[in-house]
């Protein structure tokens, strides 16, 4: 008889033959799919084959083997259950979901189900997954944690995104086109994104983990049915009007929360529909190339985020990082968010008051969102009681003053209205109550006197104890008698061996129970009714705190909405104090907003570079720029390490940071709101999508010469450098030329290029403008600054120089350079012939305008799968009737 082939290690079919464990192992499996799976097994989580390896590799742990299973041994290795949150936070970092399988009986009410070898039950009681985390200890206090689903229904070009925090319950939904995925996915950041089984790939590059789900998921008739009754409401309508698409991203997003939960309890709160328009569109490459809440190498430090954040609260960390990543354009908005950051910087004494009284509250928003679903515990409900009595004391303050901005007037109501509860939770709790509520001792002395009699009853018993070790020494003249209590006998009296004959007598009281090298442990009736009473006082009191933590949780939770509500407000506080605070101490002034297109900055600066040079203890070179109608492109040129890029970047902050409502780095600033922010510096390969740099640099010049407006903001540097010197200026002169007559957007465009500065010749809103430097002593000074006029050259041999290039090689550069300067004068160098060119806008007007097709265009929009048959007729009447038309 052939021999039966090794199973796959991960694989979910049942073997004949298998242990009663095992065979429970691979049901369990099955369900966890592609998760690993957390078996547990007394006090360890034990993972099996492939799940064994893959852990001991990311935890570096012992990877060892348990028997055999289809003739080879079953790698294995296991976590202890007190440290699991450890070891589940490093999982998840390394990019792995996890199953946790719970035994779900006890060994005894297995032993009666089915006999003495009846397996425990177990069962998988919760996925841990990135985007789906609560826990202190696996989450960065600092940072949102967000859980995306994203969503097409039709073939309208719409796409939805749905994104919810659990931890605090913020839950959002956004429409956009299909070319605006990725960026609004860059301004989310989801640690977890969900995508229809069936869906076409996307070039999705924002999201740290991608898990397809089943199409059911994202059908948006189960879907406005699943949210309906998860709110508890029979229509959404008092949530907003929402299109299939946001229904069928909502719906999704809400079953993946139900199957990671296993139907246990979700805390979101009511969706809110943000528009796109309402704020700045910023895609992934000008996130990645300004640098706002992450640098390129993935770190807070160093980053916009990081540099300027002054908040004194978690909270008010994660909405100051929001604030970085979707700044308005809403004017109104803005200018509350202004006006109380200005408030508040004029006041240093009322400004600090508010920041002390800020720093002693807790998060208790993610406090909240651990007892909604059911993860919380007395330190959380301690937290929600310290930071609402916190906010009551703070809205009774701020009630006081009679000069209040606007916003904080408005926001100020929603501080009160927990008065009962916060009452409750500080007659209920002790100060600080315990993180495990296991062993009780969380509930105040007087708040139940029941149980304050049980509590009593067992101190009473545990002094009886104390007095009976007293007498037994007595009794025995054993002067080293003790009474211990461990989890196996319970309290017994405990004597050295050589003692032990006394005890054993018949006539003693004692009866051996056991006996160890050195010790003999016995009991004694006295004794065990002692320990009856506090053992049994010690269980009913701990049932009774249960019984209270589960009603004050109750209470909390009915408050979710108010409270999460309260939370938000504290944090759009804290968010102005400390942006406040940080303009204060660094300079910065209040930006002006105009009604037309502009940026009118007098010495910018850049925050970051600024702050590491005040670190080094030198000073950064401020800056002007006056872009407008009449001047909206600036060509900007100099020699490397000039400061082109540091000058480019700085505007580009400043617009940022003045459009989320906060004070700008410069002696003063006026600007017009910008719809679109588009930044092209620094290009580097993209290897994972097979793109060279020079590909880099020409999609994201791509994407910028087709979304830029006439109110957008473009920053482009060195465009055209990764190929040929003649395709390089080439492409950088009609990018330029398209930029100032097609997009006439803002502009400025920092290049080596100097033949570029004729077109100031033919394009009437360009400017020339140039990094100072000089030549002393045959060293170049870079001197920083902008002025106006074109570089007189590029100084890049010098600037070789300066970075420690061979001298001899530098000496053959110059003898080259002349060579080439020689010919350049003869045939009019690399722009000879481009006076010649007709204006761009002459190209456009040539180019042929493709034959339009309505009827074929009108059938390839039609998406037949996603039609009711009353909408596939109606389809067919538009057909014939542009049919006739055409005809």
């Amino acid at each position: 008889m052939a021999a039966t082939a090794p199973r796959p290690a991960n694989s979910n079919a049942a073997t004949s033959g298998a242990t009663p464990m095992m065979a429970q192992y691979w049901a369990l499996k099955e369900k966890a799919g592609d998760c690993l799976l957390f078996y547990r097994m007394g006090d360890f989580f034990e993972l099996f084959f492939d799940d064994a390896k893959a852990a001991a590799s990311t935890l570096d742990i012992a990877l060892t083997s348990r028997g055999e299973h289809g003739g080879a041994p079953v790698p294995m290795c296991g976590v202890p259950v007190h440290a699991a949150e450890s070891y589940l936070a490093r999982l998840i970092r390394a990019g792995h979901r996890v199953a946790i399988a719970e035994q779900v009986e006890t060994p005894a009410e297995a032993k009666a189900r089915g006999g003495s070898k009846a397996l425990v039950a177990r069962d998988i009681v919760r996925f841990v997954t990135a985007g789906t985390l609560t826990e202190e200890s696996l989450l960065d206090g600092r940072s949102a944690n967000r859980l995306a689903a994203l969503a097409q229904v039709g073939s309208e070009g719409e796409v939805a995104i749905a994104a919810a925090d659990v931890s605090t319950g913020r839950f959002e939904v956004v429409a956009v086109r299909t070319e605006a995925v990725d960026a609004e996915l860059a301004r989310l950041a989801p640690s977890e994104l969900l995508l229809s089984e069936s869906a076409d790939a996307l070039p999705i590059s924002s999201a740290r983990q991608v898990v397809r789900r089943p199409s059911a998921d994202f059908a948006s008739t189960g879907a406005q049915k699943r949210l309906e009754s998860f709110f508890g409401v029979r229509t959404l309508d008092g949530f907003g009007q929402f299109s299939r698409s946001e229904i069928a991203a909502m719906g999704a997003l809400l079953a993946y929360l139900d199957h990671v939960g296993t139907g246990g309890p979700t805390f979101l709160q009511p969706p809110v529909r943000v528009s796109a328009s309402d704020r700045m569109a910023i895609d992934a490459a000008t996130r990645e190339s300004l640098e706002l809440v992450r640098t390129m190498a993935g770190t807070r430090e160093g980053s916009l985020l990081g540099t300027i954040d002054r908040t004194v609260t978690a909270a008010g960390a994660r909405l100051l990082a929001d604030d970085l990543a979707s700044p308005l354009t809403d004017r109104a908005a803005i200018l509350d968010r202004l006006d109380l950051v200005d408030a508040l910087a004029r006041d240093a004494l009322w400004r600090g008051d508010l920041r002390a009284a800020l720093r002693a509250l807790p998060d208790a928003g993610r406090a909240l969102g651990r007892l909604v679903a059911g993860r919380g515990g007395p330190r959380d409900l301690a937290q929600l009681r310290d930071a609402l009595e916190g906010a009551r004391r703070l809205r009774e303050r701020l009630a006081q003053r009679a000069d209040l901005p606007p916003l904080l007037a408005r926001l100020l109501p929603g501080l009160d209205g927990h008065g009962a509860l916060v009452d409750e939770l500080t007659r209920a709790l002790v100060e600080t109550p315990p993180v495990d509520a296991a062993q009780g001792g969380y509930i105040a002395e007087g708040y139940d006197h029941a149980l304050d009699a049980l509590r009593e009853t067992a101190r009473d018993g545990r002094k009886a104890i104390a007095a009976l070790e007293a007498q037994y020494r007595d009794r025995t003249g054993i002067a080293s008698l003790k009474i211990r209590h461990n989890g196996v006998l319970g309290y017994h009296v405990e004597v050295p061996a050589k003692h032990a004959d006394a005890l054993m007598a018949p006539d003693s009281g004692f009866t051996h129970r056991q006996t160890l090298a050195g010790v003999v442990r016995f009991n004694s009736a006295d004794l065990h009714d002692a320990a009856i009473r506090v053992t049994q006082a010690g269980v009913h009191a701990v049932a009774a705190e249960g019984a209270h933590l589960e009603a004050l949780t109750a209470a909390a939770v009915a408050r979710r909405e108010a409270i999460a509500a309260s939370c938000d407000i504290l944090a759009r506080i804290d968010v102005a104090a400390a942006l406040a605070d940080h303009a204060m101490s660094h300079n910065w002034c209040r930006p002006e907003l105009a009604d037309e297109p502009c940026l009118d900055v007098v010495g910018g600066r850049h925050p970051v570079v600024e702050a590491a040079l005040a670190k080094a203890g030198e000073r950064f070179v401020p800056n002007d720029v006056a872009l407008s109608e009449a001047d909206r492109l600036w060509l900007v040129t100099g020699p490397n390490m000039g400061g082109k890029s540091t000058f480019l970047r700085q505007n580009a902050l400043i617009v940022v940071l003045a459009q989320a409502g906060g004070f700008v780095p410069a002696a003063s600033a006026k600007l017009g709101l910008v719809d679109r922010l588009f930044s092209r510096v620094g290009a580097s390969d993209n290897l994972a999508r097979g793109r060279s740099t020079f590909m880099v640099e020409m999609v994201e010049t791509a994407a910028i010469l087709a979304q830029a407006t006439p109110d957008s903001f473009v920053i482009l540097d060195e465009v055209g450098r990764g190929t040929s010197t003649y395709d390089g200026l080439a492409l950088a002169w009609s990018v330029v030329e398209a930029v100032h007559e097609v997009n006439r957007c803002r502009c400025l465009f920092a290049t080596h290029y100097h033949e570029l500065t004729r077109l100031a010749e033919s394009l009437e809103a360009l400017s020339l403008h140039h990094v100072r430097a000089r030549e002393w002593q045959g060293d170049l000074v870079l001197l920083h600054e902008v002025a106006d006029g074109p570089a007189d050259r590029s100084y890049g041999l010098a600037v070789a120089r300066l970075a420690g290039v061979p001298a001899a090689v530098v000496r053959r550069a110059e003898a080259v350079l002349a060579k080439l300067e020689a010919g350049r004068e003869k045939t009019g160098g690399l722009a000879a012939g481009l006076d010649d060119l007709p204006l761009f806008a002459a190209t456009l007007a040539a180019e042929p305008v493709a034959a339009q097709d309505a009827l074929r265009e009108a059938l390839a929009a039609i998406d037949p799968d996603a039609l009711a048959p009353r909408d596939a007729l109606d389809a067919l009447y538009r057909l014939k009737k542009l049919l006739a038309v055409e005809a």
